[in-house]
């Protein structure tokens, strides 16, 4: 089936999803949870053969992105759950006005449509978009990455069966098989058929579709997580801030990849970081690197997207300056200052132009779930409509609902 054969099957299924009952959704959304487990063996199997495609072509790290298990499954199941339990954004009134002449205004949030998602190799994005896009009263294009099509292809199947048996439109749910730039490039140009776009996944997707769609996109960003340790950090916390922000899970858009260092605080912190994270390839300015052995930092080190055990390391002589080179060289995704001072982590935190700003903890925390979302669709790091983790209410537009009795203008 094409591309447009998909969306037009989609968009047959836009009304029945608008009009479906928050029961019917709830109903439908634990269906699929019990689908998506009840067929957890099918889904492994398929992900087993990703994995073996992959091997030798995508990092470690990247591996463990595209990697499913039973407890993976069961999270993502649980993670559809948890959306069925979230209040239905759709109908809520966001505002209502009363006018002299008799009018009764209701800004009312109202389903996007039709949500394509073009994502890259974590298979778990799968459901998560599915579940939100459909609780939002939306129909779901999902168009995954190479990588990871035969685990999206077996994750998908299991959802629209639980679509199946509550009674709402499979054809809500739609995969496209074709994982070329082609296909990519005809949900950009969707127009009519696409109401929202939502690229997740690395810089060069996103900017395609930034550069490139005619049809309406929210920007998902890359994660370029810078984290400061000032001049009075607790010294002890900033260790454990920093080892969870990179080593928890290095290939994810909140990881850290830049740490900057007051200099008042490296001749300590930086030998007993170097200790803490060995397994972390530190690269180092100049002023570091005369304190710890590491690789010396490259031109472009302050400006990657490691997603990997690398950590580029900086000393900064003031706050001032930290804030300085964060609004240089950040993505505007999430950064943190581990700080005691008030005013310090105040100033921070009112200048850092990031979707998230943290005091005193890691920059992991910046999801959806941990948000209390329930899960979410990405992040984003623009400014206009959504910012941040985009759960159920930044999938929702809204109308003007006017109530009159015969008023004239």
């Amino acid at each position: 089936m094409t591309t447009f054969e998909l969306l037009e099957r989609a968009k047959s299924a836009k009304g029945a999803m608008a009009t479906a009952s928050t029961e019917a959704k709830n109903r439908a959304l634990l269906a699929m949870a019990e689908t998506l487990e009840a067929r957890s063996a099918s889904i492994l199997s398929a992900n087993a053969l990703d994995l073996e495609a992959a091997r030798g072509h995508i990092s470690d790290v990247m591996l463990d992105r595209l990697a499913l298990s039973d407890s993976r499954i069961a999270a993502m199941a649980e993670g559809i759950r948890q959306v069925a339990a979230l209040p239905d954004p759709v109908g809520q009134v966001l505002r209502t006005v009363n006018r002299p002449n008799g009018l009764h205004i209701e800004k009312t949030a109202v389903p996007m449509g039709v949500i394509a998602i073009i994502y890259e190799s974590r298979p778990n994005v799968t459901s998560d978009a599915a579940a939100l896009a459909l609780k939002a009263g939306s129909a779901c294009v999902l168009r995954g990455g190479k990588e990871a099509h035969r685990s999206a292809a077996a994750i998908v199947e299991a959802l629209r069966l639980g679509l199946e048996r509550s009674g709402l439109p499979q054809d809500a749910l739609q995969l496209v098989e074709d994982t070329t730039r082609q296909s990519a490039n005809e949900l950009m140009t969707a127009v009519g058929l696409v109401d929202l776009l939502i690229p997740r996944g690395g810089a060069g997707l996103i900017r395609s579709c930034v550069e490139n769609a005619t049809v309406n996109v929210i920007e998902t960003g890359t994660g370029i997580c810078h984290v400061y340790v000032d001049a009075q950090a607790d010294l002890d916390m900033a260790l454990s801030i920093v080892e969870n922000a990179k080593t928890s899970r290095p290939s994810v858009c909140n990881a850290e990849e830049v740490l900057l260092v007051h200099r008042d605080a490296a001749a300590e912190f930086l030998p007993r970081l170097r200790e803490r994270i060995p397994q972390v390839e530190l690269r180092l300015c100049r002023r570091a690197a005369a304190i710890i052995p590491g690789t010396p930092a490259g031109d472009m080190d302050f400006d990657t997207e490691f997603l990997d055990y690398i950590l580029a390391v900086k000393v900064v002589d003031s706050l001032e300056e930290a804030i300085a080179h964060i609004a240089a060289h950040s993505t505007g995704h999430s950064d943190a200052i581990v700080t005691r001072n008030r005013q310090a982590a105040q100033t921070f935190t009112t200048l850092v132009d990031s979707a998230a700003v943290y005091w005193n903890a890691s920059t992991r925390f910046t999801d959806g779930g941990e948000f209390g979302l329930g899960c979410e669709m990405g992040i984003s790091t623009q400014k206009l409509h959504a910012r941040g983790p985009m759960g159920l209410e930044e999938l929702c537009t809204y109308k003007y609902i006017i109530t009159g009795d015969g008023q004239i203008r």
